[in-house]
This record gives C-alpha cells, structure tokens and sequence, in this order.
C-alpha cells in the first residue's frame, strides 16, 4: 500500500472511474477504479480530492488497475478560495508532472500544501509550493546570486531573467516594476510573510511556471482571479 492522493478522477463506463493519483514512490500514477461508483462499492466515499489515502494498483502499460484503497488520514478543511487554491496544486500537478516519474519532494510539498490552507496565508502558501515544484523538476529560480555573481542586495530591485537569475535594475520605485532584492531572499529562505513581497512575486512565479505550461490557461487560477477580482470590488 502506497501514500495517495487523488489530483483527478471522472467517471468511466456505468459504475467504474479513472483516476490520476500522486504517490512519493512512484510519482502520478493513472489508474481504473472498476466498480467504484456502484451503490454497493466500499470504495464509495474514499476516493475523494485531497484526502490522504493509502492505495495499491496492479497491472502493466500507462493504466494500472486499483486493487484497495483506504483512509489514512483526515481530510483537510478546505472552503472558498482556499479550495480552489487546492484544486489550482492539483491542476498544476497534472500539467508539469510525467506519469511514473517519482518526485517525492512534490508529494511532501503538497501534502505541506494542503495542512498550511488551513491556517497559513493563502498567497504564501501558494508561492512556496510553486518555488519547491519548480525546484523539484529542475526549473528551480537563481534568488541569491544576480546575473553578475553579486549576492542580491535585500534593499535594490531586480527584473528577473530566465535561466539566468536576477539583474539590477536602477532608479525604479516598488510600483514602477521589477521586485524587490527582499522578496528574492524571503523566497529563497521560503519566509514569505510580507504582504509586498508576495505581490511582487506572483507574477514572477507565474511567468516561470508558465514557461513550462504552455499557452493553455489553467481553468482553477482564471477562478481564483475572478474570485479575488469580486473580492476587491466588495469592498469598494
């Protein structure tokens, strides 16, 4: 039995289901559920997102078929944003990971992930499990060291150049772009507890992950938008 947890799942034939698991030993696993929508499956109310799960598969090719699976813990409490935020890991997980390629770093970022929704600020929770993704599938940022091998100074601002690191940037204010040298070394030492920081580094996260995305939007962070934009305007 493998540590699981579902990132996707929809229904197949009249009362089985696919299922896209991640594993720390076996990385995202696909999967077929024969059965598991019948009124009288045991497996009815155990696969569900975001709990942690105990699995075994079998079988050979890209579609290993489920043989048990069980609760192996509480679910986290998740509701409103912080539950599209979830489903925002799970969609990103889906498009940068390879199936049975391990990542076991991930698995254990994501789990962190999920428990800091519960009572740790959602954007730095977000930022940290972008950075640690990145890291994980070699992508990872250059946040210390500039583009000149000078350590980056907390007090100057940066623009960030991909796959070379951060170059200084001369005579900008916080509002008029780049970001700040402390924001790159709050993530670099994953202490991202000011509010300034972490709005600079969004976008810079987002243009890195998105490198590797591709130009299909994902569909939980255009909810997630939407949701902060009506946020915003309710308190206008």
């Amino acid at each position: 039995m493998q540590p699981a947890y579902i990132l996707h799942h929809r229904a197949y034939r009249d009362t089985s289901a696919l299922l896209e698991l991640i594993t720390p030993l076996h990385g995202r696993v696909g999967v077929v559920a024969r059965g598991a929508r019948g009124a009288r499956s045991p497996l009815r109310g155990v696969l569900r997102p975001f709990l942690p799960l105990l699995c075994s598969w079998g079988g050979r090719g890209e579609l290993f078929s489920l043989r048990r699976a069980e609760v192996a813990g509480r679910m986290p409490v998740l509701s409103g944003q912080a539950l599209f935020a979830a489903y925002y890991l799970n969609e990103l997980l889906l498009r940068l990971l390879q199936r049975q390629d391990p990542h076991p770093e991930v698995f254990e970022a994501y789990v962190q992930a999920l428990d800091g929704f519960a009572g740790q600020p959602l954007e730095a929770v977000l930022r940290l499990f972008e950075k640690r993704l990145l890291e994980a599938l070699g992508y990872g940022l250059m946040l210390e060291t500039d583009v000149h091998g000078e350590p980056v100074a907390a007090d100057r601002r940066y623009r960030y150049i991909p796959e070379q690191g951060p170059e200084p940037i001369e005579g900008k204010m916080p509002d008029e772009g780049g970001l700040s040298g402390r924001a790159l070394l709050a993530l670099a030492a994953e202490a991202c507890d000011n509010v300034q920081d972490l709005r600079e580094l969004k976008p810079l996260l987002r243009r890195m992950l998105g490198l590797y995305l591709g130009e299909r939007p994902l569909k939980t962070r255009e909810f997630l938008t939407d949701m902060e934009r009506q946020g915003r305007s309710g308190h206008d």
